[in-house]
């Protein structure tokens, strides 16, 4: 065996081991030409919804509910709605062992993720916590190339490089027009703790994710977070003022359980089937856009010049990681170079 076919055979056993086959790719793709469009529009309105969140989650916990009693709220109302939808959708077979599997991804994916957010935020400012939020796409991009072998591109790179000084820009302009109060840096760490927890949970979990429906992988996490949660949590909730809290509160914090909570999970497990955990960390940049948006529509802000840079550089950055290649795309692509070098010497 020459040289040529040696190297076609070896990144073929790499395809067969590691990546499902051209045939079922595309026989998938037969199936949904359009899941790449449905999943960057699914992370796209989850980002929206969640960046609509912040300044109601905060002003609740303002007016009443406390950070421990939000993600408390959060995780046993995501439990108790997917469990109910999931009712209706196809059964499914976990088996034990990817029971226990759903606990790891629980424990990084929503308990460690939404408490160090929660609380975070309700000790820092929303502006500092959008900040810190922009970094998670740097963690996901160095974690992905160390545990999914992700090659870290200078296209990657770039559009993370660009993507953060658009939401810097976008921040900084909001500064202004906001009220400045100094963050503190106990909520900072304990945001930056919440964007290196999703990241490694993006990571570690992948395959696992795509493995399983939308609503058995939350129905699964949620009920995890739950029991892991409420335990600690329920003797504070016990001393919430429940009668002082007003309905707009209440609303609020309604608000952060169905689309916060079930609505942008729903959208953000169905995007993950298709896209790399890079990309769908690109996406946190829509958050603080969305604040900006949001600020200007309802008389809060005034839209400059800046907004619009910011606009700019946000989708620019987003749109490199999203083009830039996978792994499976260099092996595909090393593989039609051998088979096409192969034919040739064979004619």
């Amino acid at each position: 065996m020459d040289k040529k076919n040696t190297t076609l055979v070896k990144v073929q056993k790499i395809f067969s081991r590691r990546t499902p086959s051209l045939t079922r790719r595309s026989e998938k793709s037969k199936e949904g030409h359009n899941a790449p469009l449905m999943a960057h529009l699914s992370m796209f309105f989850a980002c929206a919804i969640w960046g609509f969140m912040s300044p109601l989650g905060k002003e609740a916990m303002n007016n009443g509910v406390d950070g421990v009693s939000m993600v408390s709220f959060r995780v046993l109302g995501g439990a108790i709605l997917f469990w109910f939808f999931s009712l209706f959708s196809k059964k499914e077979h976990v088996p034990t062992k990817d029971i226990f599997r759903f606990f790891g991804a629980a424990l990084l994916g929503i308990v460690l993720n939404q408490c160090c957010f929660t609380i975070g935020l309700s000790l820092t400012s929303p502006i500092n916590a959008s900040i810190v939020t922009t970094s998670m796409p740097i963690f996901a991009m160095i974690l992905a190339a160390f545990i999914l072998k992700e090659p870290i591109t200078g296209k990657k790179a770039l559009g993370v490089l660009v993507g953060c000084s658009g939401a810097l820009i976008l921040i900084l302009t909001s500064l202004k027009s906001a009220d400045s109060k100094v963050g503190d840096i106990r909520g900072d760490l304990l945001v930056l703790s919440a964007q290196m927890s999703y990241a490694l949970y993006l990571s570690v979990f992948n395959k696992l994710v795509k493995k399983y429906s939308v609503f058995t992988v939350n129905k699964w996490m949620f009920l995890w977070a739950t029991l892991l949660i409420w335990p600690f949590s329920l003797p504070q909730i016990a001393h919430l003022s429940w009668t002082t809290i007003s309905a707009k509160t209440w609303i609020e914090t309604i608000y952060v359980v169905i689309f916060g909570t079930f609505i942008g999970y729903l959208l953000v497990i169905q995007a993950q089937k298709v896209l790399r955990p890079t990309v769908v960390s690109s996406y946190n940049y829509v958050q603080p856009l969305v604040a900006v948006i949001v600020s200007v529509l309802t008389g809060m802000g005034v839209f400059r010049w800046t907004h619009g840079l910011a606009v700019i550089l946000v989708f620019v950055g987003v749109w490199l990681v999203t083009k830039s290649k996978s792994r499976r795309d260099h092996l595909t692509m090393l593989e039609k170079q051998l088979q096409n070098e192969k034919s040739h010497s064979e004619d």
